[in-house]
């Protein structure tokens, strides 16, 4: 543990006084004195814990201090329950000699802090518990994520070591999900995309507010160093509570077995997806050539059983497959198949009722529509966080159906879903979503439109308004913008802007006199509105 470690949460109530800038320090241990000379029992590594009997005046301070830094202390907690507060002297000395200095309340005894201090680094389970994880190691393999969760509560109990297995999205596969709040989650998986996208050595370590987190990878090689070509931004991750580079060989031993076991569980996982991958590409192949709606409906209906029967060991013979929505999804710049796997694992969820099929930079998922997290807004969000894991040129679009209700709609869905992709390519971003609502705006037709006639366009209508604007240090397109927004009114575009009306008609004037337009005609008033869009 280190010195910071006394003032997190959850920790004894103790006041920083001094050497702030030193709070990383490692505490190996605890010596608790009242010696004027404890010099000579110090091994190096130890929080030093006073009465501060030793002081009848200022000079005592500067000696004690210059002691027990020269023995290697690493910082001193002095209790206020015998001589009262911690005196101005003692506070200076610690701070010359860059000593860290903790006030203990006269209500917080010296066996709390003790006791913490020694159940923070003590490792002496570490050795059983990892013995214990190779023993549920198998367990685990056959009984699926509730084994997990069972060996990582045997963790939390044993060893008061919080563990969580994260999607790269920050679902939580296992673990105290309550420990870790959402933003959390957030941080600790972009932490981890980003360092294995710099091909960073594992254990990577991120510093959230509540403490530091150790983030191993569960797709490694049996030498820890080589991923899985395209499973970045699919694999499971296990994020540790602490920094792992610090403990003992035998606990860290402990967390690369826990690693080991989780990226078994994963592979157990996937191992049970053949299946209904291979029932997403037959969807995805009769959607493709138009078949009957029967045969479409025959291998909805084998996937709604497939997953009914996952949920329950009891067999139903009439799974409800309800309406579904089609999902249609591009990469850029990534490995092939990664997309596929991406969707996979976010959408899949523990049903695994989505079917996600393609090949390639693309994949197709269908997916019962009460399942699917949209609107297409709220499907951004939950991938937010692979941005952190796309590098420099990676990028995925993605297109949302509205719900077809029948097999024989899917066809129609499909072909929904490509156009609102072109729509959510057409967007700057590294992740783009568009949904079925924008499919009946004017942005379907500007997605459509080839970049060279779009650039075009563009230019014959605002290079010349961009050009005065910058030669006369004005704001005209500004002004066109907020008067396209307020419907053509001179009152209501004059407030927004903080101008005088004459100043607003001057500046359409001039507009008008550089493009030839009309701002009058609503022709002229839609091209310019289609102009600003694509600019």
């Amino acid at each position: 543990m280190r010195v910071r470690d006394l003032l997190a949460p959850g920790a004894p109530r103790l006041r920083l006084l001094a050497a702030e800038e030193e709070l990383d320090r490692q505490v190996s241990g605890v010596m608790t004195t009242d010696l004027h000379d404890p010099g000579r029992y110090l091994h190096g590594g130890e929080l030093v814990l006073t009465g501060m009997l030793w002081r009848s005046g200022p000079a005592d301070s500067e000696r004690f201090v210059r002691t027990i830094a020269a023995g290697g202390a690493v910082a001193l907690a002095a209790g206020e329950a015998e001589v009262g507060p911690v005196p101005e002297d003692l506070v200076e000395a610690c701070r010359r000699h860059r000593m860290p200095l903790l006030a203990v309340p006269d209500d917080i005894a010296f066996g709390t802090v003790t006791e913490f201090i020694g159940r923070q680094v003590s490792a002496d389970r570490a050795a059983d518990l990892a013995a214990l994880v190779d023993r549920h190691r198998l367990l685990v393999s056959a009984a699926g994520g509730g084994g997990l969760d069972a060996v990582l509560d045997l963790l939390g109990g044993d060893l008061d070591l919080d563990c969580w297995v994260l999607a790269p999205t920050g679902a939580v596969i296992a673990g105290p999900a309550d420990r870790l709040t959402a933003e959390d989650r957030d941080q600790l998986v972009r932490a981890h995309l980003a360092a294995q996208r710099q091909r960073r050595r594992p254990p990577h370590r991120a510093r959230l507010a509540g403490g530091a987190y150790s983030l191993l990878p569960a797709a490694v090689s049996a030498e820890h160093e080589t991923l899985q070509a395209g499973s970045l931004l699919a694999d499971w991750m296990l994020a540790v509570a602490g920094d792992v580079t610090e403990w003992t060989t035998k606990r860290q031993q402990l967390a690369e077995n826990l690693a080991r076991l989780v990226a078994a569980e994963r592979q157990r996982r996937d191992e049970g997806r053949r299946l209904r991958r291979r029932l997403a590409d037959e969807l995805l192949a009769l959607l493709r050539r138009d078949a009957d709606p029967a045969e479409i409906s025959r291998t909805l209906f084998a996937s709604s059983a497939m997953a009914a029967r996952y949920e329950s060991p009891e067999p139903k013979s009439h799974p409800q497959a309800g309406s579904w929505l089609v999902l249609s999804a591009e990469g850029t710049g990534l490995p092939e198949g990664t997309v596929r796997a991406v969707l996979e694992e976010a959408l899949g969820g523990t049903t695994d009722r989505a079917l996600v099929a393609g090949a390639g930079n693309g994949a197709v998922v269908v997916l019962p529509a009460l399942d699917t997290p949209v609107p297409a807004d709220t499907l951004r969000e939950l991938l937010a966080p692979l941005e952190a894991g796309l590098g420099s040129e990676g990028r995925i679009t993605l297109g949302v159906s509205a719900p077809a209700s029948e097999a024989g709609g899917l066809r129609g869905a499909l072909e929904e879903a490509r156009h609102a992709r072109r729509i959510a390519a057409a967007r700057v971003g590294r992740v783009c979503v568009a949904g079925p609502e924008e499919l009946a705006s004017h942005v379907l037709l500007l997605a459509a439109v080839p970049d060279e006639v779009r650039r075009a366009f563009r230019s014959r209508l605002l290079d010349k308004v961009i050009a005065y604007d910058i030669e006369h240090q004005a704001d005209l397109v500004r002004t066109l913008e907020a008067f396209l927004r307020s419907d053509g009114s001179w009152t209501r575009c004059a407030g927004q802007l903080h101008v005088h009306v004459n100043t607003l008609r001057y500046r359409i004037g001039r507009i008008e006199e550089l493009t030839g337009r009309d701002l009058s005609r609503l022709e002229d008033r839609v091209d310019f509105y289609l102009a600003l869009e694509l600019a």
